[in-house]
């Protein structure tokens, strides 16, 4: 087995592909090798140190922002392969360029992740019957079954982020939310740094 294969997650010379510990299942996943626990610990306890020292606006602020890493690191990417499954299932047909503007990411990087999908026989890329210069996509039936599928592990995830509260709590949650993005966007619209709610 060559240098390249072998993980260095923990030393056991694990190959690469079937990583037996979560370091190296998280180098196999990203290429990037995260910290030990002992120095994640030290950098908890410093975040709690800060966290306990800061005033209520200052927690809400930190409590905000760590939901959205979360999100970030839960969540399908903008350009991610079900992202654009779970469109495309939406639909019986989108143009490419449409897709592009929807992702909101640039049509090269589009092209690569539909060249992809269209090797792996989920979509059918066919040029427009009225504009030559229009590129049709739409999903094969195996494309369709993995899109549901997606779809379906979505909706899964999105119930276990909100378990921990009672439908109740769920819809208070939701009201002060929409009222500090209501405020925030009338209060700082026009800065570039707020944007309306995100699609799919």
């Amino acid at each position: 087995m060559s240098p390249e294969n072998i993980c260095p997650g923990c030393g056991r010379h694990c190959n690469l592909n079937e990583p037996h510990c979560g370091r190296g299942e998280e180098y196999r996943r990203t290429g990037k090798m995260p910290e030990k626990q002992h120095r994640r610990g030290h950098h908890h306890g410093m975040h709690m140190a800060h966290y306990h020292a800061a005033d209520m606006n200052d927690k809400l602020i930190i409590n905000l922002r760590d939901l959205g890493h979360m999100i970030h690191f839960l969540y399908e990417g903008k350009a991610s392969q079900k992202r654009i499954l779970i469109i495309l299932n939406e639909t019986e047909s989108i143009t490419q360029k449409d897709l592009t503007e929807r992702l909101g990411i640039q049509p090269g990087s589009a092209s690569e992740i539909l060249s992809k999908l269209e090797s792996a026989g989920l979509i059918l890329r066919t040029q427009n019957e009225t504009d030559r210069r229009t590129t049709d996509i739409r999903l094969t039936d195996a494309g369709r079954e993995f899109a549901a599928e997606a779809l379906a592990q979505r909706q899964k995830r999105h119930e276990e982020m909100f378990s921990c509260l009672s439908e109740e709590e769920r819809k208070e949650l939701l009201s002060l939310l929409e009222r500090v993005c209501a405020d925030w966007r009338t209060r700082y619209r026009g800065n570039g740094h707020v944007h309306g709610h995100g699609g799919n």
